[in-house]
């Protein structure tokens, strides 16, 4: 009988209903058809992982939420010398956006972010000079899903959440309002597949749980490169990666951020409906 490597894929505790079930499907059934045997652990519970031969964080779900138990697990990850992909110092540097300044150093052009240990109206004015522009969205510098992400606008108040706590103050950038913001899929250092994902309207967020809709999206050579140069300033090389990028009021391109953790990575936009995602994997074995 055929070596099956197993392979675990951590997964949400309770709180988060079914809505990653149809995606872990997917998943699933692409490293299924490529010869892997698939396991769910909850990631803030996962038991012995011991008897696995990858470990992927693919729904790690609201590690945003509770960031010392996530960070507890990449420990443990570390320290017990488990083989995870996407590589545990990845995971650890791409917890945290300020990565985006390590981007930035590299000379990748990412949306121009000010990190504010203690958020107020001082900080707000600052960030409102050194952009030019009185539209701004703050966000967590731990976050996912949109978490604790707003949009203020000129004379607008700071969100009680995020009054005098560590914020990333960002100008909002035109392009997601009218473009939208495109996401780049890599496997293996591949390019596989993009989308572009539109707000609803009345709104800047993108995400599905906000009204956000998504459709598929040849990505132009411009986008291709400013998403390899962004990984290629990761700590190692991704087996699976997302590059979100929205355009400037020139609609030059400019990352928001890479997903190299728990990223919807849209299988069913794939030509290939997620055979090269399981193949990168497969070889990580």
């Amino acid at each position: 009988m055929p070596f099956q490597p197993r392979v675990a894929i951590l997964v949400p505790a309770a709180g988060f209903a079914d809505r990653w079930q149809p995606a872990f499907a997917r998943k699933a059934a692409a490293l299924t058809a490529a010869g892997l045997s698939v396991d769910q652990r909850v990631w803030t519970d996962p038991g012995d992982l011991a008897g696995h031969d990858l470990i992927l964080p693919l729904f790690a779900w609201g590690y945003q939420r509770n960031v010392s138990a996530w960070y507890a697990l990449l420990d443990r990850l570390e320290a017990e010398a488990l083989p995870v992909v996407n590589r545990v110092p990845v995971l650890r540097w791409n917890s945290d956006k300020a990565y985006l300044a390590d981007l930035a150093d590299k000379g990748v052009a990412v949306v121009p972010t000010i990190d504010v240990a203690a958020l107020d109206a001082a900080a707000l004015a600052d960030a409102r000079r050194a952009f030019g522009t009185d539209e701004l969205v703050i966000k967590p510098a731990i976050s996912g899903g949109a978490d604790g992400t707003h949009r203020i606008a000129p004379g607008g108040s700071i969100p009680a959440d995020a009054l005098g706590r560590r914020r990333l103050v960002q100008p909002l950038m035109p392009g997601v309002l009218a473009t939208g913001e495109f996401s780049l899929f890599f496997f293996g250092g591949r390019y596989s597949h993009a989308i572009v994902k539109h707000p609803a309207s009345g709104d800047f967020r993108v995400q599905e749980q906000f009204g956000g809709r998504e459709t598929a999206w040849e990505a132009n050579d411009a986008a291709r490169a400013l998403a390899a140069m962004a990984l290629a300033a990761a700590p190692a090389p991704p087996v699976y990666a997302r590059v979100d990028m929205v355009g400037d009021g020139a609609g030059r391109l400019h990352v928001m951020e890479l997903e190299l953790i728990e990223p919807s990575l849209f299988l069913h936009h794939a030509p290939d409906k997620g055979a090269a995602f399981a193949r990168a994997v497969y070889a990580a074995v």
